[in-house]
């Protein structure tokens, strides 16, 4: 019969000795490590934690980052990848790519095989993952989140744009183009577009227009009977049809094109388009499509140097916000009124 005697104390890991020297994972690993990218007094702190807890470390960290993006399929995940890549490039680390599918239970599975693979930080290319989820990981390894979510997650470091003022950039540019009649195709209630819809009608309001602006969405069953019923509206010459869209990205933009071009209705003669990100996409569609950019390339880059950051001992979070900017091309023009004055 086997004799139980007293319970071994738990072997001291990563995450005990980062936090007693009061620093990230990563700050720990690079210590332990040998590696470069942390200061002397960082090092010598926590390898006098890891003397003092008995801690063994492991021979070498991977190296890598996991990059964890809702949709490989969208433009703009593959161009904030892009950024990441650059600058991680810089930081003399590789990246692993692990695809969600738009599935957030896929999504955590994904997230988990990173840490098990090891990867030195984590850049969440999405709003999918429940924040419980988000803030065990952040324990572990740096985890920055590019989007916007709907709760703060401790621990985690953010990078997002003004998704307010950019709805408000293309509502002003349309009004100052003579439409008065607008419409805005959502296809998610997530936070980003979320508040994206509530600045296409905060600045409606603001200019006098908030009874001839309307709300196609959120969902995408309901957008796709929304954007139906307002291009036949315009095609039967409806007074009281929308005369310009915004959508919330590019993607639900390019479906109101391809369905404006099947019933014959002109863009932008007879419909003003905008969308947002000015992904690549924007320019595979005739005509080329008017966007709000989000500059995608420098958000994946501010990601990965925040992950710089943690590795370099900040402990504290931190938010990077970039500012939207309007990308004019031909998918917008004059409404009724600006033209019936030429």
């Amino acid at each position: 019969m086997a004799e139980h005697g007293r319970a071994r104390a738990p072997r001291p890991t990563l995450a005990h000795v980062a936090r007693a020297a009061g620093v990230s994972s990563a700050a720990a690993s690079m210590a332990l490590n040998d590696r470069e990218g942390i200061s002397r007094s960082t090092r010598d702190r926590v390898l006098a934690e890891a003397r003092r807890l008995g801690y063994r470390r492991r021979s070498r960290g991977t190296g890598l980052l996991g990059v964890l993006p809702t949709d490989l399929g969208n433009p703009y995940h593959t161009d904030v990848i892009s950024g990441i890549e650059q600058a991680a490039e810089g930081l003399g680390l590789g990246v692993v790519i692990a695809h969600g599918r738009r599935d957030g239970a896929h999504l955590e599975r994904q997230l988990q095989r990173l840490l098990d693979l090891g990867v030195d930080g984590i850049v969440a290319v999405t709003t999918w993952l429940r924040p419980a989820v988000l803030e065990a990981a952040a324990h572990l390894v740096p985890v920055v989140v590019i989007g916007r979510m709907q709760d703060v997650v401790p621990g985690t470091d953010t990078v997002r744009n003004h998704d307010h003022d950019g709805a408000a950039l293309a509502v002003r540019h349309l009004v100052e183009h003579g439409h008065r009649r607008l419409a805005h195709v959502t296809l998610s209630g997530r936070p980003g577009p979320a508040l994206r819809r509530a600045g296409f009608l905060a600045e409606a309001a603001r200019l006098g227009l908030r009874d001839g602006a309307q709300v196609i969405g959120p969902d995408e069953a309901s957008a796709t009977e929304g954007i139906e019923m307002l291009l036949r509206a315009v095609r039967r010459g409806d007074p009281a049809a929308p005369t310009a869209v915004f959508a919330a990205n590019d993607i639900a933009a390019v479906t109101v094109l391809h369905r404006a071009a099947d019933l014959g209705v002109a863009v932008p003669e007879r419909l003003s388009v905008i969308g947002y990100d000015s992904s690549a996409v924007a320019l595979t569609v005739r005509p080329h499509l008017t966007s709000v950019n989000q500059p995608r390339q420098e958000m994946g880059r501010l990601a990965a140097r925040m992950l710089g950051e943690r590795f370099a001992g900040r402990a504290h979070d931190a938010v990077s916000t970039v500012e939207p900017v309007l990308t004019l091309r031909d998918s917008t023009g004059p409404g009724p009124a600006r033209r019936a004055r030429v």
